[in-house]
């Protein structure tokens, strides 16, 4: 059984282990056609659509911010992609491909007694590739 001590996230060209949270999903709204008779004759489907988040410590926010010029946001980073390797007990990778990524929000929150600072970082994507090794 894979679980969280099987994944490993590449973000923005660098492994990433200060992350506590990954989140991704995509759907197609998918209805039956009704025509003659009581059964559907059909299928339609609407648009795709794919969200994504992740939950960063601060240390990890510091390293990216580090790597920005000068008053840059995480929301001015240009379109990236997060790869997500998941690796079974015999060694077997499964990759999964989050594309055209960027951040939406930024910021921190910590209260009295938090030992560590983590905050989830929306993502807009483009769209998501599953089992792409």
């Amino acid at each position: 059984m894979q679980g969280w001590n099987s994944i490993m996230c590449n973000l923005l060209g660098r492994d990433v282990e200060g992350f506590t949270t990954l989140k991704y999903t995509d759907n197609v709204d998918k209805q039956n056609v009704k025509g003659g008779g009581m059964y559907p004759i059909g299928r339609s489907q609407s648009n795709y659509e794919a969200e994504a988040s992740i939950t960063l410590y601060k240390e990890e926010v510091d390293a990216i911010r580090k790597s920005l010029p000068p008053g840059k946001r995480l929301q001015d980073i240009a379109p990236f992609d997060i790869t997500v390797d998941y690796v079974n007990d015999e060694g077997v990778i499964t990759r999964d491909r989050i594309r055209t990524c960027e951040f939406t929000n930024a910021g921190n929150e910590v209260s009295q007694g938090d030992g560590t600072i983590a905050l989830e970082y929306k993502l807009i994507i483009s769209h998501i590739e599953y089992n792409v090794i």
